[in-house]
């Protein structure tokens, strides 16, 4: 939903940057400072930009974007540390900017004090087939071979629309015995470490199709 807003948007702004799975990166050796890297490359286009640390780029950020207008997205956001290197304040920003963030963690916004929030509902059953369908099998429905296991798939996405479409696309054009390798690896996991997994499962299976 946040990518739909942004590539509508975007474009009405002087700058843009849409910074995906911050939780994740954050949690590498200066994975902070390679968010602050990247935002600041995508909204002024400016190369070869190096930080040094968390608090230098807390300090470009505020002195490169206080006059401009920007459209910036973050997206997995689960600790306010993140918030405060990357977006604490909208006096960060020039007049007319907007900062969205996509959380799970509600209370993050209440201390942040955004102006409005909306929650993404799960999909039902019949919506997630559909929309994995679409991804799976360019179609609405799942092949008749592929049922059983499409529902076992869309039961493990738990009617998250970003899993289902990753899940479809990743899935589409390949054999079932294929679909039950992946998903057997998947249902080794919780389906709260998804994103995770998407990306350990299809990698594995890629790498055992190059060897075979």
């Amino acid at each position: 939903l946040a990518k739909a807003v942004y590539n509508q948007i975007y474009k009405e702004f002087e700058g843009s940057s849409f910074l995906f799975n911050i939780k994740e990166i954050s949690e590498q050796p200066n994975g902070l400072v390679q968010l602050q890297e990247q935002l600041l490359f995508e909204v002024l286009k400016t190369k070869n930009l190096k930080i040094a640390n968390d608090a230098r780029g807390i300090n470009l950020i505020k002195e490169k974007l206080h006059c401009k207008r920007v459209l910036l997205i973050l997206d997995d956001v689960d600790h306010l540390k993140q918030l405060n290197s990357l977006a604490a304040s909208s006096g960060w920003f020039g007049p007319g900017s907007r900062v969205i963030v996509t959380t799970r963690d509600e209370h993050l916004l209440t201390i942040l004090g955004v102006h409005e929030k909306y929650k993404v509902e799960e999909l039902h059953h019949e919506e997630s087939l559909q929309l994995f369908s679409w991804h799976a099998f360019g179609m609405a429905h799942p092949l008749q071979d592929y049922k059983e296991l499409s529902i076992s798939v869309v039961n493990y996405a738990g009617g998250l629309p970003l899993a289902l479409e990753i899940l479809g696309s990743n899935l589409f054009g390949r054999s079932t015995i294929e679909w039950k390798d992946s998903l057997e690896k998947l249902q080794k996991y919780p389906n709260n470490q998804i994103q995770k997994i998407l990306e350990m499962s299809f990698d594995s299976l890629d790498d055992d199709n190059v060897k075979n």
